[in-house]
Order: C-alpha cells, then structure tokens, then sequence
C-alpha cells in the first residue's frame, strides 16, 4: 500500500496540474526535471536542505552525547536515585507540543538566541531525550554485569566499559535512537517556523516547502517536486539503519 502513495509523488513531480487532476496515476508525458529546478530555484531548497542537515545532524550528535552517558548511569546503578530519574525521563513524554510552545519561544528571546538556528539545535534534543533515554536504558539493561566486569579486570575506566563494552553492544537501540530521532528533528515544523521564521538564509526544508505554494495559482507539480525531494534524505537514512533497527526488533521479541 505503501508503493501508491511513492508512485503518485513521483510521477506528479514530472506532470502539469491539468494532467495531475485529469489521470492522477497515469505516467507523465514527459521526464523533464524541470519542476525539480523550479522548486530549488523558487523557494532557495537547496539551501533549505543544507540547514535541515546541519540542525538535524547536530542536533543527533548532541542527543547521543547526552543520552547514552545518561543511559548508561542508570542502566548500571540499583540505586532509588536512578529509578527516581529513569522516571523524570518518562514524564517529559506528559509534556504536549503546544504546552512548551511560549516558555521556548521566551527562552529563546530572553537567550538573545531568538531567529538562530543555534536555538533549535539545543531545543531539539531537549525534546528527544525523554525517548532517547528510556530506549537506551532498556537495552544497556540486557549487557550481563560479567562483561563490565571483564573489561574491569583488564584495566578499562568507566569511559573505556561505556566506549568498548556498552556502546558496541547496545548499538541496536542506538540506530533506533537515531532512526527515530532523525525523523523529528528532519520532519519538525513548529519550532522552526515559530524560531527562525522565514528567513531564506536559516529556515529549514519544511518551512521553505510551503512557500512552493501560491494563492494566485499552486503549481502542485512543482510543490510534489520539492516533497520528493524532501523525502529523499529520510529514504537515505532508513536505508542505512533498517538493518540495526530490525535487529533491535528481534532480539527485543526473543527476550520477550
């Protein structure tokens, strides 16, 4: 079912509006890319796509710098600390969007890091943690303590178990961490539009997508070109961490 939803982009991203809305599945006359040069061209996506990558890629590293420490900590420890915070962790899933839309929007002014794209790199992690962490945790949970104490005994630190023992072997949940994450922080609209606003120079791929539209006449040739295009780093991504988020999937059910 999937396969129609694709096809019907594709092949709208090469036909006029009179020939989406006449045979909206038929093949187009023609293969010109020109729609495609137009949708870069007439709303700046390619460089709204460069600022899409650069917030989403940071915004991922900084989610794994803070997360899988914090996993780690307190997939090890017994303690009631630990539990108490495993559980700050799962309200952050209590707070809705629309509830942190005014604090964020005055931290940001009052931060001087309002219309930045600085601002959404922090914020965006911030959001993703509360996920982040509680997948890591369960997985980091699942290491036998024997390994820990292997590493131990041949001299390795906290930061070497975390680096050669955990890591490796949590690196399922890891690439479900990114998968997940990188599809927010891809797709994420509302922060964006409210922070950086419309500027050319900063806004990213799904603010500059709906300018494609006109009210005077939307070439929806030209606008399911630029989704197409929108779709195809996400493509890239499932591609690359499929193989380790099913591997995540089966031992998840074997353990169950």
């Amino acid at each position: 079912m999937l396969t129609v939803p694709l096809y019907y982009f594709l092949v709208s991203a090469f036909k006029t509006n009179d020939e989406i809305f006449a045979d909206p599945l038929g093949l187009p006359s023609s293969l010109s890319p020109a729609r495609f040069s137009t949708a870069l061209h007439g709303a700046r996506l390619e460089l709204a796509v460069a600022n899409s990558a650069l917030v989403t890629f940071s915004a991922l590293v900084l989610t794994l710098c803070l997360a899988v420490p914090a996993a780690f900590a307190i997939a090890r420890s017994r303690s009631r600390w630990a539990a108490a915070m495993e559980r700050v962790f799962g309200l952050g899933f209590l707070v809705p969007t629309f509830a942190a839309l005014l604090p964020t929007f005055l931290m940001s002014a009052y931060s001087g890091l309002f219309h930045t794209r600085l601002f959404i790199v922090l914020l965006l992690p911030a959001t993703a943690m509360p996920l982040s962490v509680i997948i890591l945790t369960q997985f980091m949970r699942t290491i036998p303590p024997e390994m820990e104490e292997a590493a131990r005994i041949d001299g390795a630190t906290t930061f070497g178990v975390l680096r050669h023992v955990y890591a490796p072997m949590a690196m399922p949940g890891i690439a479900t961490v990114l998968l997940l994450n990188f599809l927010n922080f891809w797709n994420e609209y509302l922060y964006s539009l409210i922070i950086i606003g419309p500027d050319q120079a900063q806004r990213t791929i799904q603010v500059a997508l709906p300018t494609l539209r006109s009210t005077a006449g939307t070439d929806y040739g030209v606008l399911t070109a630029g989704t197409v295009l929108t779709l195809i780093p996400v493509w890239i991504a499932y591609t690359l961490l499929q193989r380790r988020m099913q591997q995540a999937l089966v031992s998840g059910a074997v353990k169950l």
